[in-house]
């Protein structure tokens, strides 16, 4: 029983995962997320009044902001600001 969940798994991992950051920067994305959507729910209450509202504001939020903030991760991941050492390591892979 066990192989069968582990095979859609590592098909997904090999799909989508394929490089390692890629993996943490989805990791990131959901964390953060779930942080300022509570943040956004308790912030929606209390300016509202209505708690119903704080949790819509935050169920549509929630969607939005992951995948602009994913978007947001991976575009600083490919200019390398701040990151010299990186294109060192790339470098040295590609010799290999």
């Amino acid at each position: 029983m066990g192989l069968r969940w582990a095979k859609p798994y590592m098909i997904l991992d090999i799909i989508l995962f394929k490089d390692p950051s890629v993996k943490r920067h989805v990791a990131k994305t959901i964390t953060w997320r779930i942080v300022g959507t509570i943040d956004t729910m308790i912030i929606g209450w209390l300016i509202t009044g209505n708690v119903m509202t704080g949790l819509k504001i935050g169920g549509i939020e929630v969607v939005t902001k992951m995948i602009l903030y994913y978007l947001h991760e991976r575009m600083w991941f490919k200019i390398n600001l701040g990151l010299p050492h990186r294109k060192t390591d790339e470098k040295s892979k590609k010799k290999r």
